[in-house]
């Protein structure tokens, strides 16, 4: 009998990666982006209709009033949980942020420094489809606020009430009842809500595809692919627990990729069990069940050849199942987020313990990391000068050196 994770090994791997969207659904998105550029709020409510997103004559918009309205009207358990979730996203946001400070320092004639700016209007997307995500308003809007941006608008198509319930408690200025491609275009140009500086949050191929053909005139959080998970595992790991985390990503989607390492062949036999186990009654067992074929299981011959794949693979989730689990995860370094331990289930962040579950897909965790505080601020320099001395000097041979006559002599006119 086959197995439902494919045995491979760290050879076979290749350092392959997923692509965050192929070159079909970009030409499309492209088009619809441009579409909506061109031809504004019609263009938009013709793809929302034609789309499912909206019913005929419904409003793009769902303004905060509304949004109220929707929170008020959830089960009292249902507003006393958005409630709790938010405040945790909200206290690891906060401590982010005043972890940062602005920086002035002397140097060379006088003081140079940086200051934390946050951006002035950001649009953030909330899958809908067959798993609405509101986990999702509260972890790309509460950061945004707790950075300081002035304007927030949540996007998402045919939003369920506690999406959003969800957009009114993390403090969302409204709601776009738009998704896809023409989502995105419609929150970078403006076309019903405040255009928007940078778009964050997960969606689908065409809200990627949207993002890539968008970003450079507006900033992005990155190009998210399917939802990843790798466990590394050694003997002392319990089958059942490992079984539970890659299904825990595995049923998000039929392209997910859950993937095991481990350096026991008994382990992944036994977590190959479990896995049947646990399919038997889960009710997402069809789109879970595939999306394990999409995965592996590499047996190696110790933890120190699990970090090298790992960080080769740059997972988005990286759960750690080993006998000493904080030792294992400081020889790793690309990884969206670390869950350190067995305890540390992958659906504690999902669900807000805190850290934020919007990371980097497709090994994008060799160069980025998750989405932030950080993601919402920038750096912004800052220079003053009160005797320019030595540096008119240097600052003119060096413009002369590369062929700048006017910085030459911009410096040499504070003489």
């Amino acid at each position: 009998m086959s197995g439902l994770l494919r045995r491979v090994t760290p050879a076979e791997l290749n350092g392959t990666r997923l692509a965050p969207s192929g070159a079909d659904e970009g030409k499309v998105a492209a088009d619809i982006v441009e579409s909506v550029r061109n031809g504004g709020e019609p263009a938009l409510r013709a793809h929302a209709e034609e789309l499912g997103d909206i019913e005929p004559a419904r409003s793009l918009t769902v303004d905060r009033e509304d949004l109220r309205a929707a929170f008020e009207a959830l089960d009292p358990a249902d507003r006393d949980l958005l409630v709790r979730v938010h405040r945790r996203i909200e206290k690891f946001a906060r401590a982010q942020r005043e972890g940062l400070s602005d920086l002035n320092i002397s140097i060379d004639g006088g003081q140079a420094g940086h200051r934390w700016i946050p951006v002035n209007s950001v649009g953030a997307y909330a899958p809908g489809g067959r798993y609405p995500l509101p986990s999702s308003v509260l972890m790309t809007v509460t950061p945004a606020r707790i950075a300081g941006v002035t304007s927030v608008w949540v996007a998402s198509p045919r939003p369920s009430q506690l999406t959003l319930a969800a957009s009114w408690v993390a403090g969302a200025d409204g709601v776009l009842a738009v998704g896809g491609a023409q989502a995105i275009a419609a929150l970078a140009f403006g076309t019903v809500t405040p255009s928007c500086d940078l778009i964050v949050g997960p969606g689908n191929k065409w809200v990627t595809a949207a993002k890539k053909h968008l970003f450079g005139e507006v900033g992005i959080d990155g190009l998210a692919g399917p939802s990843e998970i790798l466990v590394i595992a050694d003997g002392s790991a319990d089958p059942a627990l490992v079984a539970a985390d890659l299904l825990a990503q595995a049923e998000h989607d039929v392209d997910a990729v859950p993937a095991l390492i481990t350096t026991s062949s008994d382990l992944a036999d036994r977590v190959e069990e479990e896995l049947r186990v646990q399919l038997a009654d889960l009710p997402s067992a069809e789109v879970a069940r595939a999306a394990l074929g999409n995965g592996v299981c590499v047996v190696v011959d110790s933890l120190s050849r699990a970090a090298g794949v790992s960080d080769t693979l740059a997972p988005e989730h990286l759960a750690i199942h080993t006998s000493d689990p904080r030792s294992m995860a400081m020889q790793v370094r690309n990884y969206g987020s670390i869950f350190v331990g067995s305890s540390a289930a992958e659906a504690f962040a999902d669900y807000g313990a805190g850290p934020n579950h919007v990371l980097p897909t497709g090994g994008g965790a060799r160069y980025s990391g998750g989405l932030s505080v950080l993601t919402f601020l920038k750096a912004s320099t800052w220079l003053a000068i009160d005797h320019p001395d030595d540096l008119i000097e240097d600052t003119a041979r060096l413009a002369r050196l590369e062929g700048l006559e006017a910085h030459a002599r911009a410096a040499l006119g504070r003489s």
